[in-house]
């Protein structure tokens, strides 16, 4: 297991390697940054997205959380991390694409799909709970046709990018960008068991990357 003296000597080879490597590019980030792209991604630590697309500093806005999840626009008076987010890239940053990767074996989507902390208290699985419940119409339906085997669970990992895209085009500055030509939103599934990107297509189906 990794502990923090490990995060010490990992910063210690970024410093004498990686920031050396790229000095003129950290020094251009020190006045700010403007990534063109969006990815919203699930916290799993095996899923990074800067180490799967092989991206440099200050080229992707990244948000992650758990199942990779946007949640539908709300006009309330709540913490909203993920939506705030949402609105600096999509209205201060100007991001021109945002991505919404989901990957194999999701424990989000594992708690989704098997209800396991429905009726417990926050601090117990009940923050978990409730953030899931967004799949719940998804999951009822997959269900259904799968059961709860692994085809199911592939499915429902899938689904999280649908709904997520869905749920993005609840917050009015997104289908208003997309209808003037300046955001296009795109999906993205990584299965972790043989290391292969499948995009998502204008169908909503999934194919590995090209």
């Amino acid at each position: 297991m990794t502990e923090f003296t490990d995060l010490l000597s990992g910063y210690q080879r970024f410093r004498a390697d990686d920031y050396e490597q790229e000095r003129e590019r950290w020094e251009q980030l020190r006045e700010g940054q403007s990534p063109k792209v969006m990815v919203i991604a699930c916290s799993d630590s095996r899923v990074d997205p800067t180490q799967i697309f092989d991206a440099s500093p200050g080229e992707m806005f990244v948000v992650r959380n758990v199942a990779n999840l946007v949640p539908p626009f709300e006009d309330t008076n709540g913490r909203h991390g993920v939506s705030a987010a949402l609105e600096f890239a999509v209205t201060q940053l100007e991001v021109t694409d945002i991505l919404v990767m989901g990957h194999g074996s999701c424990g989000g989507v594992s708690a989704a799909l098997s209800r396991k902390f429905a009726d417990q208290p926050p601090g117990e699985g009940g923050f978990i709970a409730h953030w899931v419940d967004m799949l719940d119409a998804a999951r009822d339906r997959i269900v259904e046709e799968h059961g709860t085997g692994p085809e199911a669970v592939r499915a429902l990992e899938l689904e999280t990018v649908r709904v997520s895209i869905a749920n993005l085009r609840t917050f009015p500055f997104v289908p208003e960008r997309e209808a003037a030509g300046k955001l296009r939103l795109r999906g993205a599934y990584f299965a972790i068991a043989d290391g292969v990107l499948h995009v998502m297509d204008d169908d909503g189906e999934f194919a590995p990357a090209a």
